[in-house]
This record gives structure tokens, C-alpha cells and sequence, in this order.
């Protein structure tokens, strides 16, 4: 996701969660005891167990038809062996009437021999009142080379639930609560508390299993204060603290210019703009920083919106309204705003493998000739730092005539002469249809944007429900947000000064053996391995350092790739620099978690695995 495409909504795709062994995971409906069947005996299938649906009656699970919805509401997963325990711990299938009971059935299948269940463990849990007297049970198959394992633990898991669900639906029928809706319409008599939908439970069970995971994110609340980032006054720890995972990767977020331009529009017309775009929120600030947007491009023109979540994720949805029977090609690991637009653009969608052409164009050479087709990158990727190979996606686009939509958002402010990003320090503007970016990463202040030619942007307008139904930029924001990039697209200093230190901090890193994975671009990562391990070592850095680097973990990145991701910026001093080198290797080295032997070997692979274009690398850590 993976961020990375590991995030389970990604595109819909497992290609966007890769694990050292594929996964699959499948919620059955309660709707039908066809439904059941049939989505289980084809889970059941895959990992071959079952020859076919059809045979799921007479299969070596045959208790499994016995079970009706109510008895089995069943997650059925293959997990790789270094994540059972977790991904145990996270299938929790809620039941729609909380008090009735749920099976849950994981079955994992091994990599040496796949008809074999390792492990099939079945969980009956009743959430219920005291007065029932009816005790929770845990049923547990051991790991075993047959299917007897499956064929035992379900039936045992149906006769818990047959047991529970009789008292529970004894108590239930006593107090009408399932009786028909006219009846229930009759009676006064208030639902008992037992049969109510436990929402609260619901919540607490998702939590635990965040914690438990070391998924769970603290948001610390820091206090940025002006004239001194990358310092900041930690709120809980109530000292000062040295941020390095900031996106604001310029420091603009406290230049002078960017301020007084705030400062001055407050002052002349107010907090808000009092409208959407269309109706009242359109002022001069607005028209001026899309013209500056569209020069900065060299495009025709820009389109303003509240984030680039927003922006490229109702771009897309736009686009496919004004290109019926468009087909979207989308990177494996783009950001979560692309993927939300292409899954809510419903269009039918293709995702190459990590900047991987060789793919990319056997998809594009499947799709039909004659339908509209838009390639969607990035030219930086968040947390990889890798670099798309943005000269090679156009010449396939130009060859399968498919539109693109480059997203530049960890990019622009930060490359090219003036600040336009990637493809324009690569010479390649020209050739792009479409670039969105943010103001509120290098820029340093808050908002999202599209560029390109002037009808294209004209329909989309007309069809983006993200632009038209939301209130404008504020003008105070806008104000801020010109000034800044008119200075970028003037001043080298902060570029030429930001790549020095992101220079000095890799080689600071590498002489001391910490597992930084290879980037050619201002993003570090460094990679811890493990969600737990990652989330205490961060916290040891904040409370014996004075470190603020957040772990990323699942759902940003897959699961074994949990990292902390470093943004050096031009205000970070050589002292803080040095500083965080030395934490780094005392904190690896005291959670032994420095790589050795198969750790390694992956981290080597992960390293390789960058596959950048040489030329691409050198030009975006050259200085002049």
C-alpha cells in the first residue's frame, strides 16, 4: 500500500498487498444459504480442498452444508506463516444481531504442500448478559495434514452456535423482538437489552485489535512554532522536540513572504470565503493562483480544490463521466485518493506492477483499440521515494493512445528549475495531459490543484462533484499559497540547500549499517520489519531523544515492510542531522533490530528491487 496499495479497499485488487505469500480473504453474506456456499466451497476450492463447488455436499467437510447463516458467519483466509496470529486477530466478522452467535473459520494453507490444513481454528463467541448463564466456548483444531481438522472443528463450531443460538433465540422469540414487523409494530413492549446491537462492543473489539496489532496510530498533539522548525513543543512531553517526518519538505510553511501574504488578506477581507466555487466563493486570490498553477506547468490551466485527495480522486471520477467506456491503468502503488477514484468511477480498471512497463503494456495491449484509456502514476512515490519512469509511461501512452495523469504531489516545489517537479526537471511537461499536485506539502500551506488544457478542464468542472459542492479555498489560504509559489518558482536556494542535507543524511545513515531502503529521491526510508517493533522504537526516540518520526505500518505499507520515513528539509542543521543518525543506530542496535541473516538478504532485495533509471537518479540529486 502499501502507501503503498496494501490498504485492503485498494482498487480491489490483492496485486496491491504483496506478502511473501499471496492472501485472500473473503466476508460471507447473510443474506442466502446460497451465498454461504457458495462463496465458502469456492474459498475452500482455492486452496484445494474442494474439487469444485458443485461437490461441496459431498466434499471432506460435509457437516459444512449443515450449517445455516446464523450458525456460520465465516472469514476464510490463506495467510502466510509469519502473519497468523495477526490476521487471526484482526477477521472478526461483527454479527448483525450482536447478541446471536458467529463461527469464525480460518484456514491457512502451507507453501510445501497446499492441499494440506496446517491450522483450522474456530472461534464461537456470544456477547451476552450474565442472566443467560450461557458460557462463551473456544473450539481449536490442531494443525494436522488432512482435512479432518476442517471437518471436525466446523461441526463442533455448529453445534456451539445450534446450542447458543437456541437459548438466544428462545429469549429473543420471548420478548417478540424477532417476530414480523407488523407484530412488532403492535406490541410496546421495549426490546431486552441482551438482543440489542452491541455497537459499543463492536467498537472496543476493533480498537483492541489495533493495539494488539501495534496498527493503532497515535495522533501527538505538537505546537510547530514560528521562525523555529523543524523544533516543536510537544504537548504531553511538554518539551521541545526535532520533527523529521514533516511533509512540509521546504520549511515555506514558516517563510516570512508566505506569512505577511496571510497576514495582509486577513486583514483585507477575512476568515472565509463564504461559498463554493460557483456560488460567491470564487475571489481574485482563487483566478490568480490557478493562472500561477497553469504557468507553472505549462499548461492552459488549473483547477483549485480543497486537498489533492479531493482532487485527484474527483478528477478521475470526472473524467470517466466525459469518456464512456473509459479503462483506467493505474501503479500498484499509488495513493489511496487515486485508487478512492477509481473504484468510485466504476470503470473498468488494470494495475501494472510497480513501475513495471513490460506490464504495463501487455495490459494495454489487452484493452480494445477503440476505447478511451488514462495511465495513472506518480512521479514520487510517498513511501518508497522511487521515481516513475515518466518518459517511458508517455511513449506507451503515446503508442496505445491513452491520456496520462501524473501526480506530483511530493514533488512539485521540490524539483525542476521552477519548482514544477519531476517531469519538468526531466524536460517532459509537454508531454503529460494531466499533473495534479498539493499546496500543502513543499509549498507549505493547505489545498490541492489539476492542470492541463483548458477544454479539458472545462468539462471536468462541469462533472466534478468534488470541485462544485464544497466550499472554496479560504482566501487567507489562497493568498498564502500564491506567494509561495511565486517564490519557488523564482528562488533555488531551498531546493539547492534541501538536496545537500538529504544527500548528507543518506551518507550519515549508510556509514552506519541502518537498513535505509534505496531512493533516489528526498524520501529515506528506513525499514524495521515489524508493526510493534516500529511503534516502540518510535517511541523511544520521542521520549529518550526528542525524535518525532512516525512508524508506517499496514495499511500505508504491507505488513512486513513497517518503516520510518525521514524528510530532512533545509532547515534541519548538520547538529540534527548527526543527532538522528546516532539515535537511529542506538535504537536498532538495543531492539536488535538491525538486519542479519535472512532480514538481510530481504532488505538487500528490497534494495535492488529499486530498479531506478540511472540517468533519473542523477538528475534529481544534482544541485545546480
Amino acid at each position: 500500500r502499501t502507501h503503498t496499495h496494501t490498504q485492503p479497499y485498494h482498487h480491489h485488487h490483492l496485486t496491491h498487498f504483496p506478502t511473501r505469500r499471496s492472501s485472500l480473504s473473503f466476508s460471507f453474506s447473510f443474506a442466502s444459504m446460497w451465498s454461504v456456499f457458495r462463496s465458502l466451497s469456492s474459498a475452500l476450492s482455492r486452496m484445494g480442498l474442494l474439487e469444485s463447488p458443485s461437490a461441496l455436499a459431498t466434499s471432506r467437510c460435509p457437516h459444512l452444508n449443515q450449517l445455516t447463516p446464523r450458525q456460520c458467519r465465516a472469514t476464510v483466509s490463506t495467510l502466510s506463516s509469519d502473519h497468523v496470529e495477526e490476521k487471526m486477530a484482526h477477521a472478526t466478522v461483527s454479527e448483525f444481531i450482536q447478541g446471536c452467535p458467529f463461527a469464525k473459520v480460518v484456514l491457512k494453507s502451507g507453501p510445501e504442500a497446499q492441499q494440506a490444513i496446517e491450522a483450522a481454528n474456530v472461534l464461537h463467541s456470544v456477547h451476552q448478559t450474565p442472566q443467560q448463564g450461557v458460557v462463551p466456548k473456544v473450539v481449536a483444531a490442531t494443525a494436522t495434514s488432512s482435512a479432518t481438522a476442517c471437518s471436525s472443528a466446523v461441526a463442533a463450531a455448529a453445534a456451539a452456535a445450534t446450542a447458543t443460538t437456541t437459548a438466544r433465540d428462545a429469549s429473543c422469540s420471548s420478548s417478540n423482538l424477532l417476530t414480523s414487523p407488523s407484530t412488532a409494530a403492535a406490541t410496546s413492549a421495549p426490546a431486552p437489552a441482551e438482543c440489542a446491537v452491541e455497537y459499543s462492543q463492536m467498537i472496543v473489539d476493533e480498537l483492541n485489535n489495533l493495539h494488539t496489532s501495534g496498527r493503532y496510530r497515535t495522533f501527538h498533539p505538537m505546537a510547530r512554532q514560528r521562525g523555529a522548525f523543524p523544533r516543536a513543543h510537544h504537548d504531553l512531553l511538554d518539551d521541545q522536540v526535532t520533527m523529521w517526518c514533516s511533509n512540509d519538505y521546504l520549511g515555506m510553511g514558516q517563510n516570512p513572504g508566505v506569512i505577511s501574504a496571510m497576514q495582509e488578506a486577513l486583514q483585507a477581507h477575512g476568515a472565509g470565503s463564504g461559498g463554493t466555487r460557483n456560488i460567491s466563493g470564487t475571489t481574485p486570490f482563487h483566478v490568480q493562483l490557478e493562472s500561477e498553477l497553469a504557468s507553472l506547468h505549462g499548461k492552459q490551466g488549473a483547477m483549485l480544490y480543497g486537498s489533492c485527495y479531493v482532487a485527484n480522486s474527483a478528477t478521475i471520477q470526472a473524467l470517466v463521466k466525459l469518456l464512456p467506456g473509459c479503462e483506467l491503468f493505474s501503479d500498484q502503488k499509488n495513493h489511496a485518493s487515486i485508487i478512492e477514484g477509481v473504484r468510485q468511477s466504476g470503470a473498468p480498471k488494470h494495475v501494472f506492477r510497480h513501475n513495471d512497463l513490460t506490464h504495463l503494456e501487455q495490459l494495454l495491449q489487452q484493452a480494445p483499440s477503440h476505447v478511451p484509456k488514462i495511465i495513472l502514476f506518480e512521479s514520487v512515490y510517498s513511501m518508497d521515494g522511487t521515481v516513475a519512469p515518466i518518459e517511458a509511461i508517455c511513449d506507451l501512452a503515446q503508442r496505445y493512445h491513452a491520456l496520462t495523469f501524473v501526480d506530483e504531489v511530493h514533488a512539485v516545489g521540490l524539483y525542476g528549475e521552477r519548482g514544477g517537479g519531476v517531469a519538468q526537471q526531466l524536460g517532459l511537461e509537454s508531454r503529460l495531459d494531466l499533473v495534479s499536485g498539493t499546496l500543502g506539502k513543499a509549498f507549505g500551506v493547505y489545498g490541492g490543484y489539476v492542470s492541463g488544457e483548458s477544454d479539458l478542464l472545462d468539462a471536468v468542472r462541469h462533472h466534478s462533484s468534488g470541485y462544485t459542492f464544497t466550499t472554496s479555498l479560504p482566501p487567507v489560504v489562497a493568498a498564502g499559497a500564491l506567494a509561495s509559489v511565486r517564490h519557488l518558482k523564482q528562488s533555488q536556494v531551498e531546493r539547492q540547500q534541501h538536496r545537500r542535507n538529504t544527500q548528507r543524511l543518506r551518507n550519515l545513515l549508510l556509514e552506519r549499517g541502518l537498513p535505509l531502503m534505496s531512493s533516489p529521491s528526498h524520501i529515506l526510508p528506513v525499514l524495521v520489519g515489524d508493526a510493534q517493533l516500529c511503534k516502540r522504537m518510535s517511541d523511544w526516540l520521542l521520549q529518550e531523544r526528542r525524535i518525532y518520526v512516525q512508524p508506517i505500518n499496514f495499511p500505508t505499507v504491507p505488513v512486513g515492510t513497517e518503516r520510518f520515513r525521514l524528510t530532512p528539509s533545509p532547515v534541519h542543521t548538520p547538529q540534527m542531522m548527526l543527532h538522528l543518525a546516532d539515535s537511529l543506530y542506538t535504537v536498532f542496535s538495543e531492539f536488535d533490530a538491525l538486519p542479519r541473516g535472512s532480514t538481510l538478504d530481504f532488505y538487500t532485495a528490497l534494495q535492488a528491487s529499486a530498479n531506478q533509471d540511472q540517468e533519473t537518479v542523477q538528475s534529481l540529486l544534482a544541485y545546480e
